[in-house]
This record gives structure tokens, C-alpha cells and sequence, in this order.
């Protein structure tokens, strides 16, 4: 028995949640995957997987072999790649965590020209949510540093800054009015995450809560529109449902082809910062190596806005004022 790619295949039947998968993913029979991890069981002494006819569970024995298993096959990657990064392109199986927006309006526009640049490296995609720090399954996680700082012990590079702002059609502004300041925002359609309680904004190119200039504070009590899914709001703002917050990646596209207007642009919201994250390793795969850079030299890598630049709607500074404290109430 091959013990190491019977490694290799068990650890690919985990990822793919199936038998079946897994062998069309490495181009092999089910019959071979199923006996190569029967096998690898039959060697071991223990069951790894247990196996239903609606799904597959790993053992208590299953989750620590396979923890060891995927440092295994993680160390043999990185030989290989320090062997070989002197004499060959980058290649193989690229696994990237990306929250779902980036991933639909960033990542994937530029991933032709990544395949273009390294044809034999493959990605591998996953996007379930929000992604706050590494994750060692992965080969680059997509992170955002929002209120919080980054945690962890892995190594970061920063991609770019993004502004979350206020966006809507122009069809609907040229209907309802266009907002000069948040109070303005009274009587006007809006779009919200059910957990807000509050939207506070400040003058200023940071908007910084210490920052000198005027702050004001909504309280969105009821909207057209609440959802914790970032494209439905972007959706619906284009449909001209009303105004709603977005980051400035998501809106890009929409805002370069005046689809969607940014309002008050003199006022900040909330910013957070994008990087791309790698775990703690002594050798970075070459494929993982220019996959980041690359995705350093397309955002830039700086402490700025490169949508807003883009778009040419970064937020614009004011004169500064008295601060200024006032509560406001978003209308039905």
C-alpha cells in the first residue's frame, strides 16, 4: 500500500464530503477511493470514517489522524516547493478562505489574469462568511480588521483599506432627494443589517470618533429593506429600492458605471482593512508566495481606498467644526 497517497485520498474524501466526489476531483474510480481508505483503516487498526448512505462523519480516531495527516502532506508540499522554486514555475492546488462579497466583486475579476500570469496553479475557492482569522486548513485566508485588531499566530499582508458608505440608484435620488447631511435621511428608504442599532458618521477624510469635526448618530428603527447578506442590499440598491451601506469593493463596478451614486460623500462611516493571511510556516509554497504578492500588487497594499480612488468618490474633507453631538431616527 502507497501509505501516502492513501494520505492523500482520505484527506481529499474530508474535503469533498463524499466518495464519489473526491474521485472525480483525482481523477481515480470510487471503487479505488473506497478501497484505499479501507485500506489505510484495515492498516491502522481503526475505523476513520463512518459511513451512511446520506453522509460521512469523522471518527473521535478520524479528526486526530487527519490533523496529523494534513500537517504531513503540508510539510511534503513545502520540500517539494523549496526543492523545486529555483528551477520551475509556480504550480499545484491553491486553497483560498475569502468572505463571500470580496470574493464575488474582487476576486474573481482578477482571476483570469492570475491563471494567465500562473496557468498550472488551480484554486480552490471557499467562501462561507466572514473571515476574522487564519485558518491553517487553507492555504491564504482573506481577512478583515474591522473595530477589532487581527489575533493569531499567523503572518498578514495588507492589502487595502475600504470604506463602508452610503450608496443609492440616481434614479432614486433623482426621485426622493439627495441627503446634504445625515439628518436628511429622514423620510428616505433604507437598507440595514438587522443587528445595527446604530449608524454614527464624522467629517473627515478617517472619520476617526476622536477625530475634530462634526459627529452624528442614527438610530435605524425600522427599514424598507434588513439583511445580513451584503449583495441582496446591493441588489436592491440598484433596483432603486432605496439607500444603503456598502463596502467600497462591493460598489466599485456599480459606481464606475454611475449605477449607484454615493451619498454624502463628506461623511465617514467605518472603515476596515483587508489582508491576506498565511499560517505560521518556515517555507511558503511558491504558488501560495505569488498568489499573495499578486494580490498585494492589485490592491495596492497600502493604507488607502483604492475603489473610492477609482471611482473618484473618496471621502471628502470638510472645514473642521465644533463637535457636534445629535440622535437621530431613520423613518419607516
Amino acid at each position: 500500500m502507497d501509505r501516502l497517497h492513501s494520505m492523500r485520498v482520505f484527506s481529499r474524501v474530508v474535503d469533498e464530503g463524499s466518495f464519489a466526489r473526491a474521485a472525480r476531483e483525482l481523477n481515480l474510480s470510487p471503487a479505488v477511493v473506497t478501497r484505499l481508505v479501507a485500506d489505510l483503516e484495515e492498516h491502522l487498526g481503526s475505523r476513520l470514517i463512518n459511513r451512511t448512505t446520506r453522509r460521512l462523519s469523522l471518527t473521535d480516531t478520524g479528526e486526530l489522524y487527519l490533523e496529523r495527516v494534513r500537517h504531513i502532506l503540508t510539510e511534503i508540499e513545502e520540500a517539494e516547493a523549496l526543492a523545486t522554486a529555483s528551477t520551475s514555475e509556480p504550480r499545484g492546488h491553491l486553497r483560498v478562505l475569502c468572505p463571500p462579497a470580496f470574493a464575488v466583486h474582487q476576486i474573481a475579476k482578477h482571476l483570469p489574469k492570475f491563471r494567465a500570469l500562473y496557468p498550472r496553479v488551480s484554486l480552490e475557492l471557499t467562501v462561507p462568511g466572514p473571515v476574522e482569522t487564519v485558518d491553517e486548513n487553507f492555504d491564504v485566508s482573506i481577512l478583515t480588521e474591522g473595530r477589532r485588531p487581527l489575533d493569531g499566530n499567523f503572518v498578514a499582508r495588507r492589502l487595502a483599506r475600504s470604506e463602508v458608505i452610503l450608496c443609492a440608484a440616481p434614479e432614486y435620488l433623482d426621485r426622493r432627494g439627495r441627503p446634504q447631511h445625515p439628518k436628511d435621511m429622514d423620510g428616505h428608504e433604507s437598507m440595514v443589517p438587522p443587528f445595527l442599532r446604530e449608524l454614527t458618521f464624522h467629517t473627515g477624510a478617517r472619520g476617526d470618533a476622536d477625530a475634530p469635526g462634526e459627529s452624528v448618530t442614527l438610530s435605524p428603527k425600522r427599514a424598507g429593506l434588513s439583511t445580513t447578506h451584503t449583495d441582496t442590499m446591493y441588489a436592491a440598491a440598484l433596483a432603486g429600492l432605496g439607500i444603503t451601506g456598502l463596502p467600497s469593493f462591493v460598489a466599485e463596478d456599480a459606481l464606475l458605471e454611475n449605477a449607484l451614486e454615493r451619498v454624502l460623500p463628506q461623511w465617514h462611516l467605518f472603515t476596515t482593512t483587508l489582508y491576506a493571511g498565511m499560517p505560521t510556516r518556515k517555507h511558503v509554497p511558491a504558488r501560495t508566495r505569488v498568489f499573495v504578492d499578486f494580490l498585494v500588487k492589485t490592491f495596492g497594499g497600502e493604507e488607502r481606498d483604492p475603489w473610492l480612488l477609482a471611482a473618484g468618490c473618496e471621502t471628502q474633507p470638510i472645514a473642521k467644526r465644533a463637535p457636534v453631538q445629535a440622535s437621530l431616527a431613520l423613518a419607516p
